[in-house]
């Protein structure tokens, strides 16, 4: 996945001298923060790859780093996934060139007419543009499907709309999703989303304890986003695209004073962990944190855990 960011960076962007006439030369847009990628998310970059196909042009998805709340109203929710975590979901479900920008000034009072002239038809040499149901962009919030449909006549691109995507008779929000996170229904979440909420990070070097006790983790230096209530969990870590069972405290260890944190310990795994990327998502919480007298009590009850997070995850 090619990944250009900023705006001056997407205005100097020359398709055709990098690509000739060919299929990359030319792209079909998606627009959207695509927070936390949920079933909505999906089922529209679903669309944005039959669309891309048939126009014969490559996926495209022209998203924000910070929540353009920030801009318009002053505060911003807390995100689902990370940017990082974002940009790796954008490109497991088929995206090929992602647009990163700042949403600011220039971008909310840009009119549709030069979003659809300077972005569309000459940085990206858009021959489709796929907007979600409620899509509303650029100054005043000019830029609806409707307007864009009039632009795309007129400049040389299709305008499609998706649909929203509905799980218990009612469309799938981020607002619900963030609602379900922090309140622990990872069972709802996970309705909304597709998969479990997760946490995205590095590895990075921490006390060793855990390795100590006999139970090696990885500490991740988690990355800005909304995450579940403390306890200890069953979890799937996935490293370098392969799923491995794992167990995971979320929060303090206050055996130990040891500060909030998230500490991973995968199931049946040797290997060095450090400055690798981690994926967790978490599936189901199996305790409370709490504190123990000694570490040999505390090493017992990670033994428990790490037995309850098999029969869950293998049932």
């Amino acid at each position: 996945m090619r990944l250009i960011e900023g705006l001056d960076a997407l205005l100097a962007l020359d398709l055709r001298a990098a690509y000739g006439n060919s299929l990359a030369s030319r792209s079909v847009v998606a627009v959207g923060v695509f927070d936390g990628v949920h079933l909505g998310h999906q089922r529209l970059l679903h669309q944005l790859l039959e669309m891309s196909s048939a126009l014969e042009a490559t996926p495209t998805v022209v998203t924000f780093e910070n929540h353009p709340d920030q801009v318009l109203r002053g505060e911003a929710p807390p995100l689902i996934a990370s940017v990082p975590h974002r940009l790796r979901l954008l490109r497991r479900a088929g995206v090929q060139r992602l647009v990163l920008l700042q949403f600011e000034e220039r971008l909310r009072n840009l009119p549709a007419r030069d979003f659809a002239e300077r972005i569309l038809q000459q940085s990206l040499r858009a021959r489709g543009l796929l907007l979600g149901y409620d899509s509303a962009m650029g100054r005043n919030r000019e830029g609806t499907p409707q307007r864009f449909r009039e632009l795309g006549s007129e400049l040389g691109f299709e305008v499609r709309t998706g649909s929203p995507f509905e799980v218990d008779s009612r469309p799938v929000s981020s607002t619900q999703i963030r609602n379900a996170i922090a309140n622990g229904d990872l069972e709802a979440a996970q309705r909304y989303l597709g998969r479990s909420p997760g946490a995205f990070g590095k590895v990075v070097h921490g006390a060793d304890r855990g390795k100590s006790l006999g139970f090696p983790t990885a500490n991740v230096a988690m990355q800005p986003a909304i995450l579940p209530p403390d306890g200890v969990y069953a979890v799937e870590a996935i490293l370098d695209g392969k799923v491995h069972l794992a167990v995971a405290n979320l929060g303090p260890s206050p055996t130990f004073d040891a500060d909030r944190g998230l500490e991973v310990h995968l199931l049946d795994f040797a290997g060095d962990l450090y400055d690798r990327e981690l994926e967790v998502l978490f599936r189901q919480q199996l305790r409370q944190v709490q504190k123990f007298e000694n570490a040999t009590e505390l090493q017992q009850q990670i033994a428990r855990d790490v037995d309850a997070a098999r029969r869950c995850l293998t049932a």
